[in-house]
């Protein structure tokens, strides 16, 4: 997924029932999350393995405090639904640092 494709989306949609999850899982902020889709660069790929309930993404990013974090979102007419969130495992923090590496953004 072309990371400029997010240009579509107008914000951010946060479910009631879990608004503390990731918070309380994790220690990740709703604003963390936020910032995530700010910050270059992202890797932002299709979840395939979640294509037959809905479609879902993934995303390797950073927050402004270059917090490395790992998000699955959908998307929500014009918003951006976080369902999860958390560190990168160190699997993806290579990935991520390659691609910062090589990023031509």
């Amino acid at each position: 997924m072309d990371y400029k494709i997010l240009g579509q989306y107008e914000g951010f949609q946060w479910d009631i029932g879990n608004i503390d999850k990731n918070l309380i899982k994790h220690k990740v902020s709703n604003t963390e999350c936020e910032e995530v889709f700010f910050n270059k660069p992202l890797i932002i790929n299709l979840d395939e393995n979640h294509l037959k309930e809905e479609v879902r993404y993934y995303i390797l990013g950073k927050t402004n405090e270059d917090r490395k974090l790992f998000l699955v979102f959908i998307t929500r007419n014009s918003l951006i639904r976080v369902i999860s969130a958390r560190n990168m495992n160190k699997k993806e923090r290579t990935v991520y640092d390659y691609e910062k590496k090589d990023s031509a953004f």
